[in-house]
C-alpha cells in the first residue's frame, strides 16, 4: 500500500544502463515493467547518458533485448548536444568520442586545431595523458568544453568502474573553465525530457541507479526521484549522502508500487 502522501505520477522517465540492463544483460522484471507502463497507457521515456552509442544502436539494443521503444522515446546527450550545437549556428568541434557516436555529429565541421568546441564523451580504456593534455591545450587555447555528461562512477559486470567525468572535474580544475554538461544531472536535459514527455515535473517520476546523476539531478527541477537497487547502487553511497530519494526500489520490477499496483 503507498503512502498517504504519495501521488501517483502520471509520467516516467527511465535511465537504461543499470536501471534496464547491465551491458546485455536485461534486469529481471525489466520487460514486464514496460509492459505495465504501456498496458495502463502511461508515458515513459529512456532518459540515459549513455555517449558510447547513437540513438538508432541504442534502439537496436532496446529491440534485441525485446523491450518496446522507438526512436523518439530515447533522449540522450549526443542528440541533445548535436540539437544544442545546431542552434548556435553549426561551429567548429573537435570530437572527443567513440566512433560509434559521432555519427550523431556528421553534420558539423571538425576541426582539431582551432574548434570552436571540445565535444567529450566515453571513450573507455582509450583515455591516456596525450589526450587529456590535446583537450588542455585546445581549451586553453580558447575552446569551450561540452561534456555528454558527469557521471562519476558506472556499473560493468565486473564491478564499479571510473567514468570520465572525472577527467571533466579534472580539466575544468586545470583551466578553470566549467564545461557545459548537456546530459544528466543537467536541468536542461531533464526539462528537454519533461517538454517531449508531456508532463509536469510534479507529476513525473525519474527511475535511476545513479544517487546524483538521477536523483540529485531529477530533484533539483521538482521531479521525484526513484532510486532502484541494481546497477551502481550501493547502500554504503547512499548511507553517506545527504541526497535523499522519494522512493527505494529494489529493480525496475517494482514499478507498479509506484501506481499503487
Amino acid at each position: 500500500m503507498m503512502d498517504l502522501d504519495w501521488r501517483p505520477p502520471k509520467g516516467v522517465l527511465i535511465d537504461l544502463d543499470g536501471v534496464m540492463y547491465v551491458e546485455e544483460q536485461l534486469i529481471p522484471g525489466a520487460l514486464d515493467a514496460i509492459t505495465y507502463l504501456r498496458q495502463h497507457g502511461i508515458p515513459y521515456r529512456f532518459l540515459t547518458n549513455t555517449t558510447i552509442h547513437s540513438r538508432a544502436d541504442l534502439l537496436a539494443k532496446l529491440q534485441r533485448l525485446r523491450i518496446p521503444a522507438a526512436l523518439e522515446q530515447i533522449v540522450s546527450p549526443p542528440a541533445a548536444a548535436a540539437r544544442w550545437l545546431r542552434a548556435q549556428g553549426a561551429p567548429r568541434v573537435h570530437l572527443v568520442l567513440l566512433d560509434s557516436t559521432k555519427a550523431d555529429f556528421g553534420e558539423f565541421e571538425q576541426d582539431d586545431q582551432h574548434p570552436r568546441y571540445v565535444i567529450m564523451g566515453k571513450m573507455g580504456n582509450r583515455w591516456n595523458y596525450e589526450m587529456l593534455n590535446r583537450i588542455f591545450r585546445l581549451l586553453i587555447a580558447g575552446a569551450e568544453l561540452i561534456a555528454l555528461h558527469k557521471d562519476r562512477f558506472t556499473e560493468y559486470e565486473d564491478g564499479l568502474s571510473l567514468e570520465f567525468g572525472a577527467f571533466v572535474a579534472g580539466l575544468e580544475y586545470a583551466t578553470s573553465k566549467p564545461a557545459l554538461v548537456i546530459g544528466k544531472p543537467s536541468p536542461s536535459f531533464y526539462h528537454s525530457a519533461l517538454a517531449d514527455l508531456g508532463t509536469s515535473a510534479e507529476d513525473t517520476v525519474m527511475i535511476g541507479d545513479d544517487l546524483f546523476s538521477d536523483i540529485q539531478g531529477a530533484q533539483g527541477v521538482g521531479v521525484r526521484g526513484v532510486l532502484v537497487r541494481t546497477g551502481k547502487y550501493r547502500a554504503s553511497i547512499v548511507e553517506g549522502s545527504p541526497v535523499r530519494p522519494d522512493r527505494i526500489l529494489p529493480s525496475i520490477a517494482a514499478l507498479p508500487a509506484l501506481f499503487g499496483g
